[in-house]
């Protein structure tokens, strides 16, 4: 049942309008003024606000804009409520954020088709998204509908990144986030002693460099392309604002991004504790499944996968070949295609 909250401070319209609610199946939670309504809301958040603007304490226009810079409140569809009509009134609602005017005196039927209307505009995101497509795009567009986010960045330019090419290195402050469009980008992370270990490889509709922007510090690993690459740029406060403006829109950009966490967390367990021949195998698939859509080869330098593996180049080479010999995969010069991942998958190394 979805809950709204009607902030009015006459008490014939507030007590009728409240009725004319309850019967069309909504829960409902009153508020005589501004200030009542705000502490309201922040008790038990609602789905939608109805909201007058002439009102004692505090007008309708202070409580949409505590709306608007309350990270727990901001994103939910407010509708106003006045018994003016001037358009510099309206023009001033919509300017803050408002989603929707009824001027009273309305009709049961007006109040109710601008309420249904308000809440299957903001009800819900996709479960998925296709990233490897135009998701990222969509997702976007869904997200500033969504969670009210219109200062995301129109500009989604295609930024080309040539082969090893430093995106970022490791200290750097972060600014944005990364999508890869095509190509493929490695994360690196060099020992004290020297050694670079592989973090990550991430291809077409992965996001990389959200770790430094979550925990506010720089980054601790450098980024670099491993093919000709093209790249979309999230601004740093547009990332803010998808993870924070709005829950539900938080809520389904961090599910895009928490795979490839899991992932990482999954590599270092493994690198820890698992075979040379089950983490190469482990890593074979992971690359295998990257580009799996079109079943091309993939190509990767030996030194980047040993660094991927955490084992020694000649290390990887010699499984590698025995992998080869068991016609569990196929050498090709620098190509590598896995012809049975199924048994790579199952294989208790």
């Amino acid at each position: 049942m979805k809950t709204i909250l009607l902030i009015e401070d006459n008490d014939l319209i507030r007590e009728s309008t409240a009725e004319i609610l309850e019967l069309a199946g909504y829960a409902v939670l009153t508020a005589e003024n501004g200030k009542v309504g705000v502490e309201q809301a922040r008790a038990t958040r609602p789905d939608l606000v109805i909201c007058d603007i002439m009102m004692p304490v505090l007008d309708g226009y202070g409580v949409l804009q505590i709306f608007s810079q309350d990270a727990q409140l901001s994103g939910i569809p407010f509708i106003f409520l006045t018994a003016k009509t001037e358009r510099t009134d309206m023009r001033k609602g919509m300017e803050l954020g408002a989603d929707d005017y009824l001027t009273k005196p309305f009709d049961e039927s007006e109040l109710l088709s601008a309420i249904t209307g308000r809440l299957n505009r903001f009800s819900h995101l996709k479960a998925d998204y296709d990233l490897q497509r135009e998701g990222l795009h969509e997702f976007l567009e869904d997200a500033r509908a969504v969670g009210k986010l219109e200062s995301l960045s129109t500009d989604r330019k295609v930024h080309t990144v040539r082969k090893k090419q430093d995106i970022y290195r490791e200290g750097d402050d972060p600014t944005r986030l990364y999508f890869v469009k095509s190509g493929r980008v490695k994360t690196v992370k060099t020992t004290a002693a020297g050694k670079e270990l592989i973090t990550g490889i991430y291809a077409p509709g992965e996001f990389f460099g959200y770790m430094a922007l979550l925990e506010h510090t720089r980054h601790n690993d450098s980024a670099v392309a491993v093919d000709d690459s093209e790249l979309v740029y999230i601004p740093k406060d547009d990332f803010t604002q998808l993870v924070l403006r709005n829950p539900q829109v938080g809520q389904q950009f961090i599910r895009l991004l928490a795979g490839r966490v899991s992932e990482r967390e999954q590599q270092l367990v493994g690198m820890a504790y698992n075979s040379i021949r089950r983490r190469v195998a482990d890593t074979l698939l992971r690359l295998h499944e990257q580009h799996a859509a079109d079943a091309s080869p993939f190509q990767l330098s030996r030194d980047d996968m040993a660094a991927l593996v955490g084992t020694a180049p000649e290390s990887l080479i010699r499984t590698l070949s025995e992998f080869r010999q068991d016609g569990l995969i196929e050498l090709t010069g620098k190509d590598i295609r896995v012809l049975q991942p199924d048994k790579l998958r199952r294989a208790n190394w």
